[in-house]
């Protein structure tokens, strides 16, 4: 292993790194939720139900775990920047393609591939920053990274659908795909070659063990816990509001609907500051408080009153991106070897929460509506975090404490 010093925040390579990062998740995560305001699109243009639209984000996501756990383990082998930057490259691609059919059912074809090719970022970020980055400042740089991944789900949907209420949602796509290309090329020459990583030459079946053990360590497996219930909670509320606010009394359009994506900017200005108030408070303290936060902003959304919802949003995300980002640094700091894959495992929970909220709780859209689908969102965070504290032994809380 290269005994290179790693970068501080003093330093160029870590502003490097830093934007390389920013820019390649805000492709990535505008390209995995853009389709989340155009549900209600799709549900008239392709004469489709709400649970089969609702297909072209889980199916996205279904593909983005196949790539997490696969692309989790080539990072380990052939280095973290080739895994970002032809990501962005191949992901890209399909956003040219979808339009040229009238099928639905290549639209969900591609948006499968699509998911995988996204992976490579997130399956390698996370950990590409642990190893290159000094310990007293990869907290900061992965608030950053979480902000722009909420940046990038904002800019998507908000453009999305303001896009689409003036031109097309193809015309969208097509944008989307340029920027992609675009975007592969600046990171290109931007994100500094990995100093610090030292490539896995273990055998295949090696490699296997060293990913499952993973499982059978107490501490990883609560915060996976945590990815899948958080995402499954946050992902639930945002694909069901669009079909609650453009019913009565409210009846808003796309580009109202879209607005109200903006209240991602408290997700984008929470990640940055959870770092340094988990050091002034304590990282158990401030994740309580987060998830506290999420289950409100979520139950407040059930009055009739708009400002009362617009508000109940906005606190649903600063809780949401507060709690992922504290929970995704306890990751790369307890798994002491395959952080890529450790990373890539607590992602993929992660993303079986993003496939559950968006297909899995149509059950409960259609027989008890909104109120159904606020009850479970605002309870599921609660419930979860108190078993995890009042359940399980003190070792296994012991990751949360730090």
């Amino acid at each position: 292993m290269s005994l290179s010093t790693p970068y501080t925040i003093k330093d160029r390579g870590f502003w490097r790194i830093v934007a390389g990062l920013l820019l390649a998740s805000l492709f990535i995560f505008a390209a995995l939720y853009t389709v989340q305001p155009l549900l209600p699109v799709f549900v008239d243009e392709f004469d489709v139900s709400v649970a089969t639209a609702s297909l072209s984000m889980s199916l996205t996501v279904i593909g983005l775990i196949i790539g997490l756990v696969l692309l989790g383990f080539l990072s380990d082998r052939y280095g973290r920047t080739l895994s970002i930057k032809f990501s962005l490259l191949f992901a890209a691609f399909p956003f040219f393609l979808i339009p040229l059919f009238d099928s639905f059912e290549l639209l969900l074809l591609f948006r499968l591939i699509q998911g995988f090719a996204l992976a490579g970022v997130p399956a390698a970020a996370i950990a590409y920053m642990a190893e290159e980055i000094d310990r007293r400042h990869v907290g900061f740089a992965m608030g950053l990274y979480i902000a722009s991944n909420a940046l990038g789900g904002l800019i998507g949907r908000v453009v999305t659908g303001y896009i689409t209420d003036h031109s097309s949602w193809e015309t969208t796509f097509n944008i989307l795909g340029i920027s992609g290309v675009v975007l592969f090329g600046a990171i290109f020459f931007l994100l500094p070659a990995s100093r610090r990583f030292t490539s896995d030459d273990l055998l295949l079946s090696d490699d296997l063990k060293g990913f499952l053990v993973h499982l059978k360590n107490p501490l990883l497996l609560s915060i996976f816990g945590f990815g899948i219930i958080l995402q499954l909670s946050f992902t639930g509320i945002w694909t069901f509001m669009p079909f609650h606010l453009q019913n009565p009394p409210f009846n808003l359009s796309l580009q109202e609907l879209s607005m109200l994506y903006f209240a991602y900017g408290f997700g984008v200005v929470g990640s940055p500051i959870a770092g340094n108030l988990a050091i002034r408070f304590g990282l158990d303290r401030i994740r309580f408080i987060a998830i506290l936060t999420l289950s409100l902003g979520a139950f407040l959304t059930i009055f009739s009153s708009f400002t009362v919802i617009a508000i109940g949003l906005c606190l649903n995300c600063l809780g949401f991106f507060i709690a992922h980002s504290l929970t995704a640094t306890t990751v790369s700091q307890k798994a002491t070897h395959h952080k890529g894959s450790a990373s890539s495992l607590y992602l993929v929970a992660y993303y079986v929460g993003v496939a559950a909220g968006s297909s899995l709780l149509s059950p409960i859209w259609t027989n008890f509506g909104w109120i159904g689908i606020v009850a479970f969102a605002s309870l599921l965070p609660i419930c979860y975090l108190f078993v995890t504290i009042f359940m399980f032994p003190t070792n296994k809380k012991e990751a949360f404490l730090e």
